[in-house]
């Protein structure tokens, strides 16, 4: 297969959001030393600055791999990324927080195994949808393996809890679906058994209920359930049109939760006000574009579905973040990729920003 150099503008548009990221964590990553954590920011910064290098350095050699590497070997990678996952439930090597279970530690480093998962769930799904062609169009070799393979992901998941990621994922995967080539009857099936898994486990976890209840009542409960959602609107309706400034977000000192991490969007917002977010914005929108062209002009089939399913998950998770900081949806654990605290994140969003330019080529 003859190859080209990489879609420049995807390679910049993944440069430029991981660069201003950096900018915009480093701002609000200062809200650490107002709470007197002088230690944590010193290490919380170089942490993330390690890792984006890193990330960097691992998406740049990814892309020269040759992408068919990720097709002949996805089964294996998706076994190996259960495996990892499920680790998060060894005495002694997972960590938990708050009830939930969704960390592995190794050395010094937590690691969260659910987003290699995602990686391992969308290149076995490509693979497969790939494979199956016309097949995906039946019950017996399209909706049911697909029912199947999304049923053990999503059993994991449930099973830590993290609610979020899985539905990510499987806005990746139901993408990927749609592309294949699946039939709209089975579309809404799969609507329907998606909703109803999601209704069912929010019976059985309180916080799904509660996370509901806030969004819809925010006035209520201001100094606990609605904490996080007043702040975040407090601090974005602040920054006005130009915003406050680089470093001058005053919600971040004492007021927002998590500044660098689910929050990070309001402090941008704050500092660099409605121009800032919405050019912020506009770079995840046009990594999604370039990402469809890509998709568009991929030469296999499985090229295509690789690039739908990364690109539509990444995008997902920035509406989650992005509409949650807003109200326009309950509130999330979900990071902002390329701009919150998380090493795990940021170095599988690099490395998925690697395979896609691959297949640019």
């Amino acid at each position: 297969m003859k190859r080209k150099p990489p879609d420049r503008l995807f390679f910049f548009t993944v440069i430029g959001l991981t660069l201003v990221g950096f900018f915009l964590f480093s701002s609000a990553s200062l809200g650490l030393l107002g709470r007197g954590n002088v230690a944590n920011f010193n290490l919380i910064a170089s942490k993330q600055l390690v890792i984006l290098l890193v990330g960097v350095a691992a998406c740049l050699v990814i892309s020269k791999m040759d992408y068919r590497f990720w097709r002949d070997n996805s089964l294996y990678i998706f076994i190996a990324t259960i495996i990892f996952t499920l680790g998060v439930f060894v005495p002694g090597l997972g960590q938990s927080s708050g009830g939930a279970h969704r960390w592995v530690l190794i050395g010094p480093f937590s690691i969260q195994p659910s987003e290699f998962l995602k990686l391992g769930f969308i290149l076995y799904l490509a693979a497969w949808l790939a494979k199956a062609r016309e097949g995906v169009r039946t019950f017996r070799r399209g909706l049911l393996p697909f029912l199947i393979v999304s049923g053990l992901v999503g059993a994991i998941m449930i099973a830590q809890p993290d609610i979020d990621t899985l539905v990510i994922m499987l806005a990746g995967g139901v993408g990927m679906y749609f592309v294949a080539g699946a039939r709209w009857s089975h579309l809404a099936l799969l609507s329907l058994v998606l909703v109803a898994v999601i209704a069912v486990t929010a019976l059985f976890r309180p916080y799904i209920l509660k996370r509901v209840q806030t969004f819809f009542h925010p006035e209520q409960n201001v100094l606990s359930s609605s904490y996080q959602i007043n702040q975040s609107l407090i601090a974005i309706g602040s920054g006005g049109w130009l915003g406050r400034g680089f470093g001058q977000s005053i919600q971040k000192f004492k007021y927002l939760p998590e500044p660098i991490g689910d929050s990070v969007f309001s402090v941008a917002s704050e500092e660099f006000g409605f121009v800032g977010a919405t050019l912020l914005i506009a770079g995840f929108l046009l990594f999604a574009l370039t990402g469809w062209r890509i998709a568009i002009r991929a030469p296999t089939p499985f090229g295509r579905l690789v690039t739908v399913g990364l690109v539509i998950m990444i995008m997902t998770g920035t509406f989650i973040n992005i509409a949650s900081m807003l109200g326009l949806i309950p509130l999330t654990g979900t990071p902002l990729l390329f701009v919150s605290h998380g090493g795990t994140a940021l170095l599988l969003a690099l490395v998925e920003a690697g395979i896609i330019l691959n297949i640019s080529r």
